[in-house]
């Protein structure tokens, strides 16, 4: 695949949830030709509600502006995790549908048949020439819109040949494609055109990848100055094998020479990945690793709430963690392998991406596990910043992080079962009993 070039004054990173809504609100009024947004989801709550509010008031300002959004189809036709059966997020879409004269696309596409087995994670927001890139979705927790937020990457870049990049995969992938039906719109397939549509997509997705244009008629790029730019190559994975993103990430933990930042929210990475972690710190790679302390999991329940199965996913997450740390604990005492558990009251943690030899750079919404590895669709930048041009405000990024971090010295710093309360430790020792943990952890 080509690359795309870009100056690195293109490039400029958000570091709070605030400034992402505020960004977020700004880019659309802005835009005057295209908005293209790809989320997991847009939630039916405040900040969802002022998000679409301000997308068709963009069109009613812009009559020509065309304005395409895609979710996980399956997640949309929900309600949350413990509540009563609904149509979800669609209820939503169809009441705004009905009382906007202006027309807005919301499609839906399910990569597999339940959420569990595959979701589309697939993230971007296109708004004109410019891309918006973070793994955050559209809620009032990831927008900060009340008291609570949760913490991800944003950063945007200006390209003409990186947005119609964007943009040319979605339209022909989901929409030229009609595998993605539209979700504000009263009809919908049947049981057995959805199984139809889920198969056809599978096929399609197996072989889908970002085609770049040529730049050489492009105005987004400048040659004159060749000392500030920056190389993006755009990739999308899907599945186990012949996953362009994933072996880009395996490339990039292979050939770190000195450092490497990498972020993830769910500490339970794929086989492969973790033999290439482990070789990296052999050849005195000295490597950072910023994860979620348990309690800032999406799926954590303080104790004086209800205990509901789902609860059990983050208590997972630190008991793998764990062992990572207790059989690695020579590496850390080398000073080589730095862990740190972020916590910032009850707020979340959902940031994910690698930092190389402080040149390459990992954009991505994979959360770096093995369900990311194999299950759903994603897609990321790969970054080659040969100046270091972006070397300062990631700095500044990470430092902002790393604020609200501990360090790990020794796995004794991290709970063990014992320490649970008894619910998810009564549930914990019947997983472990049943086996039934090889076959969660695939999945998480």
């Amino acid at each position: 695949m080509q690359d795309i070039i870009i100056d690195g004054s293109d490039v400029e990173f958000f570091t709070t949830p605030k400034a992402y809504k505020q960004q977020l609100l700004l880019l659309i009024k802005e835009a005057r030709q295209r908005i293209f947004i790809t989320a997991l989801y847009l939630q039916d709550d405040d900040a969802g509600r002022e998000i679409l509010h301000a997308l068709y008031q963009a069109k009613a300002n812009f009559p020509e502006l065309e304005i395409n959004i895609f979710v996980d189809a399956n997640r949309a036709q929900r309600g949350l995790i413990g509540e009563k059966k609904s149509q979800g997020n669609r209820t939503l879409y169809l009441q705004l549908a009905n009382d906007y004269p202006q027309t807005i696309n919301i499609y839906g596409a399910a990569v597999k048949r339940k959420e569990v087995f595959g979701v589309l994670h697939l993230k971007g927001m296109v708004f004109d020439d410019k891309l918006f890139y973070t793994g955050a979705s559209i809620n009032d927790i990831y927008l900060h819109q009340n008291e609570r937020y949760r913490l991800d990457r944003y950063c945007t870049i200006r390209s003409q040949t990186l947005a119609n990049s964007f943009c040319n995969y979605l339209i022909e992938t989901f929409v030229h494609s009609d595998l993605a039906p539209l979700l504000n719109q009263e009809w919908r397939p049947d049981l057995a055109q959805k199984k139809k549509n889920i198969a056809g997509l599978k096929v399609l997705l197996k072989t889908s990848h970002y085609v770049v244009e040529s730049q050489n008629a492009l105005a987004d790029i400048e040659t004159a100055d060749t000392a500030n730019k920056i190389s993006i190559t755009p990739l999308v994975g899907f599945g186990r094998r012949k996953n362009e993103l994933n072996q880009a990430t395996r490339k990039l933990i292979q050939k770190a020479e000195n450092n490497i930042v990498l972020f993830t929210p769910y500490f339970n990475l794929p086989h492969s990945l973790a033999r290439d972690i482990i070789k990296a710190l052999k050849r005195g790679v000295k490597i950072t690793a910023v994860v979620g302390d348990k309690t800032a999991n999406d799926f954590f329940i303080a104790n004086n709430e209800d205990f509901s199965t789902i609860g059990i996913v983050p208590y997972v997450y630190e008991m793998l963690l764990k062992r990572f740390v207790k059989r690695y604990q020579s590496f850390i005492d080398k000073g080589l392998l730095n862990i740190h558990l972020w916590k910032d009251g009850d707020n979340s943690f959902h940031l994910k991406g690698l930092r190389v030899d402080d040149r390459f750079h990992l954009i991505t919404g994979s959360n770096l596990n093995p369900r990311a590895w194999a299950l759903d669709l994603e897609n990321g930048l790969v970054l080659d910043d040969k100046s270091q041009s972006l070397l300062q405000d990631t700095n500044n990024e990470l430092d902002g992080i790393l604020a609200n971090t501990t360090k790990v010295i020794n796995h004794a710093d991290i709970d063990s079962v014992t320490d649970y309360p008894e619910k998810p430790q009564k549930l914990l020792k019947k997983i472990r009993a049943a086996q039934i943990d090889r076959v969660l952890k695939r999945l998480l």
